[in-house]
């Protein structure tokens, strides 16, 4: 018996009736990428001519009765409304955004481009193109692209996730932000004295933010500032002080670096700092000199120098730090001058950090540094030898969890030992840390810890223990509408002197933000200081409403 040829009508779904080639599932569709298994070989087909005759026109009136009848719809009935249908027709072309090149021309029949080489995969024939990987996105708008018609291609932005932060503008490779801050108000105790004495206050605080945008190496600079001017002068006396003339009270501060990080190979780092710091003694400390007609200014600035250098997940980080602070005479009130020359020093020390990578999101460290103080003057003005030793140790972790609670927190012991036998060794423990916990996509709470040890003029003290703890609390009202909540603790322990400052600060903002360049702030702070002294405590309350004008 012979065995039946084999036509494509057995692989159609309707055997046993006549199916439209358009109904068999190996057909292909023109420019679908398929793996070369889901293709036959083309068979010779026995009924061409069979069919070449039925083609044939019947005579007039006779009627054809060898014509093969049609069933089900016509061939490309449910096609798209883009690119070619199974008949070659050319449909409808999709609506392009502004700027958006136009697609290429779809591989199909009767088309120039040459058909693709099909997919080879692993897993089934793919019988559908892939998803988009731009589907339920928002289109980018071409200037943020780079590709304007017209226009020569650039580098593409960044996304900013803050619609109304600054946006910068580009020098070269480097991305630079500025920022100007004006304000005014009432501070109830500018001078922070036992009596308050109130005075109208307004405040000019630049700042300046430069980055670099390279491949590889890194350069920023951060540089903040700030004015602080009072209407009215201070009384004629002060703590009982008799002045010919009225006392200003008018206080600068600035805070800058500027970091570089040269990168030697994929694992060594060349690291660099250079800061600089210019402030006045804060009102109220006993290191203000009785009848002083203005606040002396010191600078304090310095460099640091090392390498960040990485053993697969053990990493090693240590730098040489010099740093010097130099104070400007005082000019007292009644007409002379007092020098501050024995408060002039040097610093010179190192620091090393070893780290481990336990896992990710976790690394805890160790943290050890060392450094002497070496003062232009050996002994000050009250016959003590302030030249000294000293260092810390701590350890401590950084941590990332889901992005939710990020920041580094450790704890530690710092000492330091003087020269003079007359002023005891100053040590205590040792806090720091910064946090941010993303509370929520509207909330943000950070917190910070610290502890120095600075230098005083206190006769008989070594110096000043100092442990500074604060908490803030952002919340948008609205992407445009900021509240944010400040407190502040410090203890102040001047040791060999029995006595101990308690700071307080209480702060709250308001911030309208009008556009990208145009912020309204309004503040609210009251400061305490709580000393152990008689007649040193003080409180005063601040009310200031500003412009901040950034780009």
């Amino acid at each position: 018996m012979a065995a039946q040829s084999l036509t494509p009508d057995l692989f159609s779904p309707n055997r046993g009736g006549f199916a439209s080639p358009d109904t068999l599932p190996t057909r292909r569709t023109a420019g679908v990428p398929q793996a070369p298994s889901d293709a036959l070989p083309a068979l010779p087909d026995p009924n061409a001519d069979l069919r070449k005759r039925q083609q044939t026109p019947a005579r007039p009136g006779q009627t054809p009765t060898n014509q093969v009848p049609t069933y089900g719809l016509p061939a490309a009935n449910g096609a798209s409304a883009s690119g070619y249908d199974s008949l070659n027709r050319k449909r409808l072309q999709p609506k392009l955004y502004p700027g958006q090149p136009k697609p290429k021309r779809p591989v199909g029949p009767g088309s120039p481009v040459p058909p693709a080489t099909p997919d080879r995969t692993l897993g089934p024939p793919r019988i559908a193109p892939p998803p988009s990987e731009t589907a339920h996105k928002t289109p980018v708008p071409p200037a943020m692209a780079g590709n304007v018609p017209g226009q020569p291609l650039r580098r593409r932005l960044k996304l900013d996730e803050d619609s109304f932060g600054a946006v910068g503008d580009y020098a070269g490779s480097f991305l630079i932000k500025g920022g100007l801050e004006l304000s005014a108000g009432y501070d109830t105790n500018p001078a922070r004295l036992n009596k308050p004495v109130g005075s109208p206050a307004y405040v000019v605080a630049p700042d300046l933010l430069v980055m670099s945008d390279w491949e590889r190496h890194a350069l920023v600079a951060d540089l903040r500032g700030s004015f602080s001017g009072y209407t009215n002068n201070m009384p004629a006396t002060i703590d009982g002080f008799a002045s010919p003339s009225p006392v200003e009270i008018d206080r600068p501060d600035f805070n800058g670096h500027v970091d570089g990080r040269f990168d030697v190979s994929r694992d060594l780092k060349l690291t660099s700092q250079f800061r600089l710091r210019l402030a006045t003694d804060n009102p109220g400390s006993p290191n203000v000199q009785a009848g002083l007609q203005k606040y002396p200014i010191y600078a304090s600035y310095g460099g640091t120098f090392g390498f960040d250098q990485t053993f697969n997940r053990f990493q090693v980080a240590a730098g040489a730090t010099v740093d010097r602070t130099a104070y400007t005479n005082s000019k007292l009130t009644d007409g002379t001058v007092s020098s501050n020359d024995d408060r002039d020093l040097n610093q010179y020390g190192g620091v090393g950090r070893f780290s481990y990578d336990l896992k990710p999101g976790l690394k805890p460290f160790v943290e050890i540094e060392g450094d002497t103080r070496v003062h232009d003057q050996p002994a000050d003005r009250n016959g003590y030898f302030r030249d000294s030793n000293g260092g810390y140790a701590k350890v401590g972790s950084s941590f990332e969890f889901s992005r939710i609670l990020t920041g580094e927190i450790s704890v530690g012991y710092s000492a330091r030992n003087y020269v003079d036998p007359r002023l005891s060794q100053l040590a205590g423990f040792l806090t720091s840390g910064s946090l941010i916990w993303n509370a929520s996509g509207l909330t943000t709470v950070k917190f910070a810890t610290d502890t120095q040890i600075a230098e005083t003029t206190v006769p008989g003290s070594s110096g000043v223990l100092v442990h500074t703890y604060a908490a803030e609390v952002d919340h948008d009202f609205r992407r445009w509408l900021t509240a944010v909540g400040k407190f502040t603790y410090g203890t102040y322990d001047y040791q060999g002197q029995n006595r101990n400052d308690k700071t307080y600060s209480l702060e709250g903002n308001l911030i309208y933000k009008l556009n990208r360049n145009i912020w309204i702030k309004g503040t609210l702070r009251h400061d305490i200081l709580d000393s152990n002294q008689a007649g040193s405590s003080s409180q005063g309350t601040v009310v200031m409403v500003g412009v901040r004008l950034q780009n």
